[in-house]
């Protein structure tokens, strides 16, 4: 399930990456939450990745979209496209993200996909590795292996 949001405010779009039912049991019963994740970016080189949960689908959305941008990260981007291969692992996601040549175009599934998207990243293949579907962690282990790059001089 993944939505887009209309709200553009500083030139920042966000994306709702996942909308989740969680539910705890108490003694006086299930108490029910929303977990939304939320993966924001600028389309010139900056991207975050974040979760929140509240009583109120549109709160969640909304305290995880602030805190998306407080947890921007910056990635270098040369000629439309990442200056070396790189790998992330977070939890059980492992992913692998590798550089291509103009006009290949966002070789990528879904979450690494729409993270490159946001970013600004027109050339990349990226490679989900491990089996898992969480798109958390998947999230979490692109953002991991954009931090990892370096701009070579």
């Amino acid at each position: 399930m993944i939505k887009k949001d209309t709200s553009k405010k500083d030139g920042i779009d966000s994306k709702l990456l996942s909308l989740n039912r969680v539910e705890r049991m108490t003694a006086g019963g299930r108490r029910l939450r929303f977990q939304a994740v939320v993966i924001v970016g600028d389309k010139k080189g900056k991207v975050g990745v974040a979760m929140a949960k509240s009583i109120d689908v549109s709160q969640a959305i909304d305290k995880a979209t602030k805190l998306g941008k407080k947890q921007m990260i910056e990635v270098p981007i040369v000629n439309d496209t990442i200056p070396s291969r790189s790998e992330g692992k977070f939890g059980a996601s492992q992913i692998l993200l590798r550089p291509q040549e103009k006009g290949r175009g966002l070789i990528a599934g879904g979450t690494a996909k729409i993270i490159c998207e946001l970013a600004g990243i027109k050339n990349i293949s990226a490679k989900n590795i491990s089996r898992t579907g969480n798109k958390l962690n998947n999230a979490k282990a692109t953002i991991v292996a954009l931090e990892k790059l370096k701009v070579e001089k």
